[in-house]
This record gives structure tokens, sequence and C-alpha cells, in this order.
């Protein structure tokens, strides 16, 4: 049987709008850098997406035999409301409703983002740093950007100076924003009196009496603008110049326009040789957003608890649904789409299961390779996750017309068949199976931590005071099977 080709790799650049071979800067190593969530708040179904199409890229790349450092932040300081340089920091204003202390706040919302990485099965990066672990790395960011020429300091706070930048560098590349259309298109903002141009932004702001969230630095007592901390965390871990930068497509501008702006001017380099940007989810067609009132959690999409769900769907029904759609297209969630992914995914599961009741027959009817084949050519195919699902469903067929006695295969096209699928399906795709994929001890062990997660989320969802959404999952739970039982000591389940 053929051997299989396994690269090269092509990935869409948003920084030259084409699909390109990806080249390591130093094989076999590469440097990848993902930002990460603001932890003021519950990680949306939306973040869930762009994390989940890093995490393919991840594991795509380690597959390929690539040794990845993969960084992703926690923003913890210096996200101000409305994404500008004026206000009030979220997490400092989260802290104020709830009562809390802002890194109560940081670390409750982190935990909770974690548990929602768990869920949907993401990989850990390598390193996770925060924004406020790293305040001596962004001053110092900010002191060889003013020693360039690219930033003044006015009343405490300093500025990022974008028309000088522009004099020698083009500032909105990435975005395919221009300078000029920029500034005709801004409008006055609180804290203009202080900037030369409205396009400038803050790398340092001095903080007012009341601000919760500061620390000394050469300027004043404040807080790091939250552009700088990606460039100074991405450099210290991954230097000046590294390969892979990825994110959301609602941060191109002005989040990573600025990353390399400031990069550029405190270093000289440009930051990332690759840029990779996923694209939103809408719901029956309109942009998912708390003022639609269309924007699920997680926990309102595992439970059925929403106005707009007919049910609650499985964390990796949910991760099979997203991965149908391609990264760089937009994905429309409704409960028809999501009641399709669930079938099929059941239908795949059923199909794995399989293999290990079928019976060798001598001489073998199809090529397995070229199917292997396929699989490798949709993954580097800038990540084709649909292609590569349908060359699955191909193996499915081929697994039932074995099983039923239509096709022959032999015991060595059996175990490459289960290879194809642990390494695509399980390891690459990130799908975890209750049926087939595990058996014993690790099935109870996988199914002890998901019913502990579903414990979790109620106790929370108690603790907020939201009964109607403890009560769904006490009932989702009981109709598959599982009873809860709450005492003094906490909350244990066994099997009905």
């Amino acid at each position: 049987m053929a051997e299989v080709k396994k690269g090269p790799l092509f990935i869409t650049n948003t920084l030259t709008r084409r699909k390109e071979e990806f080249i390591p800067l130093n094989p076999p190593h590469v440097g990848m850098y993902v930002c990460g969530p603001t932890v003021y708040s519950d990680v949306h179904l939306g973040n869930v997406r762009s994390f989940i199409t890093f995490d393919i890229l991840y594991r795509w790349l380690t597959h390929m035999g690539y040794k990845v450092r993969y960084v992703r932040n926690i923003t913890d300081v210096g996200h101000l409301v409305d994404d500008v340089d004026a206000g009030e920091d979220k997490i400092a204003k989260r802290a104020r409703l709830e009562q809390l202390e802002p890194m109560e706040i940081v670390q409750k919302y982190t935990n909770g983002f974690h548990d929602v990485m768990r869920l949907f099965n993401l990989r850990n990066p390598n390193i996770e740093p925060t924004a406020t672990a790293h305040l001596i790395d962004q001053i110092g960011m900010v002191e060889r950007i003013v020693k360039n020429g690219y930033a003044y300091e006015a009343n405490g706070s300093v500025y990022f100076d974008v028309p000088k930048y522009a004099e020698q560098y083009a500032y909105g590349e990435l975005s395919g924003r221009k300078i000029d259309e920029l500034i005709a298109n801004t409008r006055d903002t609180e804290g203009m009196e202080e900037k030369r141009s409205p396009l400038d932004f803050a790398i340092w702001k001095k903080a007012d009496p009341h601000h919760l969230m500061k620390w000394p630095s050469p300027w004043s007592e404040g807080f790091p603008g939250w552009h700088l901390e990606c460039s100074a965390m991405s450099t210290k871990y991954l230097g000046r110049t590294f390969d892979i930068h990825g994110g959301g497509m609602d941060l191109k501008f002005p989040h990573h326009e600025c990353e390399i702006a400031q990069s550029v001017a405190a270093d000289g380099h440009a930051p990332v040789r690759y840029w990779m940007h996923g694209n939103m989810l809408t719901v029956n067609g309109r942009k998912m957003a708390k003022s639609e009132g269309n924007g699920f959690t997680p926990e309102e999409l595992l439970t059925g608890n929403h106005k707009l769900l007919e049910k609650g769907y499985s964390a990796m029904t949910v991760r099979f649904f997203m991965l149908q759609c391609h990264y760089a297209s937009t994905l429309d969630f409704s409960n028809a789409a999501m009641q399709a992914a669930e079938k099929g995914l059941e239908r795949m599961m059923k199909a794995v299961a399989l293999l290990d009741t079928l019976k060798p027959v001598p001489g073998e009817a199809v090529d397995l390779a070229a199917l292997e084949q396929r699989c490798y050519e949709a993954m580097n195919d800038d990540l084709n996750t649909p292609v590569m699902i349908a060359e699955l469903f191909e193996g499915v067929r081929i697994i039932n017309s074995v099983n039923d006695g239509n096709m022959a295969m032999d015991a060595h096209g059996i175990a490459r068949l289960k290879g194809l699928f642990h390494s695509m399906l399980f390891d690459v795709l990130g799908i975890q199976s209750t049926i087939g994929a595990t058996n014993g001890a690790n099935d109870e062990t996988a199914l002890d931590g998901l019913v502990k997660e579903f414990i979790r989320m109620r106790a929370e969802a108690k603790a907020k005071k939201d009964f109607a959404t403890g009560d769904a999952i006490r009932d989702r739970l009981v109709a598959l099977g599982i009873l809860l039982k709450d005492t003094k000591e906490g909350t244990t389940w066994e099997r009905a």
C-alpha cells in the first residue's frame, strides 16, 4: 500500500491576504501566540469557536511533528469598557458590581474559562501569561517606544504617535485600513484633549484616584494599555519575530494593528510572519450578541435553558458542529444544524465502535492510503476540517460495508482504519467519544469528570439564585440516568 505524503501545510495569512505555505522560522520549532480572554465575565460561545480553531491548529502542527510553543494570554488589567482609552477597567467595573476585589474577579472567571476549555476538550497552552505578572516587561516596551520617538507623555499618560509611525511604516496594513480614512471617521472621545491625533492610543494610562488597579511607573501611577500586553508577552516568550499569531476577526483592528505598530516601534521588527483570524458565529442569520438576546453561554447550550434552544446539546456535539464549517467562514447556529450535527456525530461514533467487532476477511477491497492522503490534504489546505470530516464519513461507509459483509478487509486494514480514526477524529479534531473510544476504568473516569462539571455549573447557578438553570441541569442529568444527592458535604452522584 502506498505511503502517505504528509505535507506541506498551507494557511491563509491575513497580512498578505493569500494562502501561503507555512515555513517555520526555526524548524522544527514553531512559536504560536493566541489572544486569550479578558476575565471579567463568563466565556461565550463565539469565544469557544475561536479557541477551538487554534486548538485544531496546535493539534495539527503537533501531529505533523513540529515542536510548538503555544502561548495564550489572560487579560487581567487594562481592557477598558468599550475598548477605548477612557472609562472604567472592565475587571474593576465587574468587581464593583459584584462587591469583590478585582483579583477575585480575575480568579473566578479564569477558573470558569479553564472549566469551559476542559469541557470542550481543548489542550492547554504551553504558557499562559497574565498582564499583571508582566508589568515590568510592558513598562520596558513603553520606554523603548518613547526612546525611539514613536510615543509621547501627556499628563502622566503615554500615547503611541500613530501619524509619526505612519510616516515610515504601513499602519493599517493588517486590517486594510487607510490612515486618511481612519482620521476622517474618528469622533471626539473622552481624553482626546491629551492626544495629538485622534488615532493615537494609550500604551500607559495614568489612573485617577478612584481607579482600583494601578502600579508605579516612570510616568505616573497607572496601568498599561490593553494592546501593550500582547506585544510585550509575545516578545518575551517567542522572540521579536515569531511564526503565528491568532485571534478572532474582531481583533484585527485596532488590537492586532496596534500590536504590530508597538513591536515595530519598540524593536524595529515586524513581530509576526503569519496572522490567522477566525470568523464570527451567528444565530439564525443574525450576529450573536447580548443585545440581540441570542448570545448563548456554554452552560445554556448544554442544559437547553435558553428561549432559542429546543433542547440541550453535548459539548462534543457543539465541537463537531463548529468543525463542520471552515474557521474563516461565518458559522450560523440553529437548532436544525445542531440536531443534524448530533445525528452525524452519533453515526460516526457507532461506526468507530464497530471497529472492535469487525471480523478480518482476507483481501482488501479499498485503498485506505488514498483515504488517509485525502485527510492530510484537507488539513494541509488551511485546516479544512469540513472536508476532513467528509473523508471520515467515507471511512464510516467503509466500516459499515465491512460489517454488513459487503466489503472484505484483512486484519491489517482494520488496524489501519482504527489508526486513522484515532489520529484524525480523536487526536486532531479533538472529539471525545463515550462509545468505543474508551472502556472500563477510563470510561468511568471520563463520566465522573463530566458529571462533576455539571455539578459545578449547577452550584454556580444556585449561588447566583438562578434556580431555573440549576433545576434544568439536574433534570437533564436525570434524563441521562444520573441522580444527584445534595448533602452538607457537597453533591454526589450515582447511576439511576
